[in-house]
């Protein structure tokens, strides 16, 4: 009973370790999109794949208590906050329109863009 419980602890902690280090690397594509660094960002981007990928292969064996749940909230919560501004950053032409729709109603903005009325 006791070694079933450490390798689902191990498993949980691979888990964990999978899910911060996308999250790092997401902080450095960041970082690097702020410094119109677009060939380590693409670099970065591969990594970033290569750890999703992975993750996919090593699953939590048990469910995650309360604690552990906040703490992937947190992590997925910090990855996608950094995917947004990424986009944000590389793709301005979408952002201003992302701001229109959250200021406007897509209707709105979508008439205005056609030009009526």
């Amino acid at each position: 009973m006791r070694v079933d419980c450490l390798k689902r602890m191990k498993t949980t902690q691979e888990y964990f370790a999978h899910y911060e280090a996308i999250a790092a690397v997401s902080g450095q594509m960041l970082v690097a999109a702020r410094g119109g660094e677009w060939s380590e960002l693409k670099a970065l981007q591969g990594t970033y794949r290569e750890l999703v990928e992975q993750l996919k292969q090593v699953d939590s064996a048990s469910e995650l208590d309360e604690s552990a749940r906040a703490r992937k909230l947190n992590l997925v919560k910090k990855i996608l906050a950094d995917d947004a501004a990424i986009r944000d950053l590389t793709s301005p032409s979408l952002a201003r329109l992302s701001a229109l729709f959250t200021v406007n109603s897509p209707a709105r903005v979508l008439k205005k863009m056609i030009g009526l009325r």
